[in-house]
């Protein structure tokens, strides 16, 4: 029986066509490892690629067989959607008086005390309906797909109750059913000690013994990840945490050395997908991740947000980790959420390739988030495009955010 002709689409001509297959996941990557393809073109079967390759050679198949043609008439290039993979992108409110105090000179603790900081998104966020948190975080999504992210992790993490919580995923859920972008949901309730609770462990108890239950009940999430910090949680709790999580089947991530290093001590030991942040991990932190096989999400944007210099990329990438980067889009310390931009920055601050830039927001971050079916344009992967107004692939990065994809393309569909 032969496939229905209908069933295929030939898009194309695109001047170049990026494919970022072939590339290792981890460790350094020179430029002319990049597979860049001219004058090619891309059959697409439903929501699938089903050939990449030259344009004319395509076309010529496509006419043979009936196939239909998305012709393309301006210089296009072409790359996979992006994928972030951390951010905080379900809550209510703003931190902009958080943000004014900032850079007046306050320190986190201070505005903490004057009732900003976390709590004020918390307090936001309980008292958001579960449409109110669906509305908001639908027009993030626009925003993010627009700017040519196809795939996004979204954490909870600003509820701290287990109804609270559970609204959260519920909203993430629910956008993620209705809305083209893909959302990847994390448990993010160990994200710190809400004010009801005076100790941590009694906190982190409830997580284990009420909210996580129910998360696995009803489907909610498959991932939890804990914020290890000298404000939040100590190393011993999210190592007895982790591990109670991980036996209800969950995968386990880590918000990790952020400010002070312990937190990619317990990503190492307990073998997480992934430790993020990691602004002050130094070579001893980097080496221990790197011997455990541990994947690494660095967040320019809470770099930019803060003022704080950025994570250690290019030694990442020297010592043969896998590096990802991501926005970390939140309302404290990342409210800008633009994941280009923000590479492009971190690019030129750590003199990073092109190849390994790409790699962090591509196929990188889909191993990042255990994604093997997307991140690169090759036969039988997910048809994530997007497609930049230029004829050369280099002027997308050197614009430095300033260039968005003009067409973005989820699951073979244009959006």
């Amino acid at each position: 029986m032969h496939p229905d002709p209908k069933a295929f689409t030939l898009l194309g001509p695109f001047t170049q066509l990026v494919t970022m297959a072939g590339l290792p996941l981890a460790g350094p990557l020179p430029d002319d490892q990049l597979e860049v393809l001219e004058q090619a073109g891309l059959l697409l079967q439903g929501e699938k690629i089903a050939q990449v390759g030259p344009y004319a050679q395509l076309r010529q198949t496509a006419q043979e067989n009936g196939y239909r043609l998305q012709v393309l008439e301006e210089p296009l290039v072409l790359l996979p959607g992006l994928i972030d993979a951390h951010t905080h992108l379900c809550f209510a409110g703003s931190r902009a008086r958080d943000y004014a105090l900032r850079v007046a000179g306050k320190s986190y603790l201070e505005i903490a005390r004057s009732g900003g900081g976390i709590l004020d998104t918390v307090r936001k966020t309980r008292a958001a309906s579960l449409q109110e948190l669906v509305q908001t975080l639908t027009q993030r999504c626009n925003r993010h797909l627009a700017e040519g992210v196809t795939t996004c992790e979204v954490k909870s993490g600003y509820g701290l109750t287990v109804p609270d919580e559970l609204k959260m995923l519920q909203a993430i859920r629910q956008v993620d059913q209705s809305h083209p972008l893909d959302l990847v949901p994390t448990c993010l309730a160990a994200h710190m000690r809400p004010p009801e609770f005076t100790q941590n462990s009694a906190y982190l108890r409830q997580v284990v013994e009420e909210l996580l239950p129910k998360v696995k009940a009803e489907g909610l999430a498959q991932r939890v990840d804990i914020f290890i910090e000298d404000t939040a949680f100590s190393e011993e709790e999210a190592l007895w945490f982790l591990q109670l999580a991980r036996e209800l089947g969950f995968a386990v991530t880590v918000h990790a050395d952020q400010f002070s290093t312990g937190g990619s001590k317990v990503a190492a030991e307990v073998q997480a997908l992934s430790a993020d942040h990691l602004e002050a991990s130094g070579m001893a932190e980097i080496q221990r991740l790197k011997a455990a096989g541990v994947v690494v999400v660095v967040l320019p944007g809470a770099s930019l947000g803060l003022g704080m210099p950025f994570a250690p990329a290019r030694q990442l990438l020297d010592q043969g980790l896998c590096v990802a980067l991501a926005t970390d889009w939140n309302p404290g310390s990342a409210p800008m959420g633009d994941l280009l931009l923000q590479a492009a920055l971190l690019g030129a601050a750590q003199k990073l390739t092109q190849a390994e830039t790409w790699a962090g927001l591509t196929v990188r971050a889909a191993h990042a988030l255990r994604l093997p079916d997307r991140g690169s344009l090759e036969a039988g992967k997910l048809a994530d495009l997007i497609a930049f107004p230029t004829d050369q692939y280099q002027e997308i990065l050197y614009l430095q955010g300033k260039l968005k994809p003009t067409q973005v393309w989820k699951r073979g569909k244009r959006v």
